[in-house]
């Protein structure tokens, strides 16, 4: 049998309690693909983005360096430091 509707519910499901906290949906589209659709690391990357982004980094440049350091908070904020 096809497992596609099973993960294409999963992924809905996931992407639907990511929204709930408050996240964007393009936003939760884009770290749901860039993790393969697992929620978790999604949801590590969404809550670091929102975090740097709040202490003024750009967008952009903390998407590039969470990817770089697998979503380690510590490592990503030295390299944007660095920056």
């Amino acid at each position: 049998p096809d497992s596609f509707p099973l993960q294409f519910l999963s992924y809905l499901g996931a992407c639907d309690r990511l929204l709930k906290q408050g996240y964007e949906e393009g936003q939760v589209e884009e770290a749901m693909e860039m993790f393969q659709y697992s929620e978790k690391k999604a949801a590590e990357f969404l809550h670091l983005l929102a975090q740097f982004n709040d202490m003024g980094f750009q967008q952009n440049e903390i998407k590039e360096v969470l990817l770089l350091c697998g979503n380690q908070r510590e490592r990503a904020l030295e390299e944007l430091v660095m920056k």
